[in-house]
């Protein structure tokens, strides 16, 4: 693992939530987009040193509409920066970690992306993020 590239955050609302971030945090947008293949829509917020996704769903099924449902607005996952994710998938998988999927997905930002089952990560989701230079 490199660096935690960022903390995502499900919210009901980007749209209600961004405020708070940019106005009374003082932290600034970076850009908003949909990532369909996820079924949200993602918020990126410059912390300094680490950013912030805010994550609203765009449908009832879809994996941060299910979480809300369950646990309510608040943290939702960690990515960690990595470097050729296949291989860090493979030896994370030899290493007895559960992973939710079996290849990466595109994720927000371009990015090649991959989590790890909350039961295998003492009841935290990671994520794996591989960024190309133009999803950076």
């Amino acid at each position: 693992m490199k660096n935690v590239d960022h903390i995502g955050i499900a919210v009901h609302s980007i749209e209600k939530t961004l405020p708070y971030y940019t106005e009374t945090l003082g932290l600034k947008l970076l850009a908003i987009e949909e990532v369909a293949s996820q079924k949200v829509r993602v918020a990126f917020i410059d912390a300094g040193n680490i950013k912030l996704e805010l994550l609203e769903a765009t449908a009832e099924d879809g994996p941060v509409a299910k979480f809300i449902e369950k646990r309510g607005e608040g943290v939702h996952h960690i990515a960690f920066g990595v470097e050729n994710i296949r291989t860090r998938m493979q030896d994370l998988k030899e290493n007895g970690v559960r992973l939710l999927q079996d290849e990466p997905k595109r994720g927000a930002g371009g990015a090649e992306v991959a989590f790890l089952h909350p039961k295998s990560s003492y009841g935290v989701l990671y994520e794996l993020c591989e960024k190309t230079t133009m999803g950076e």
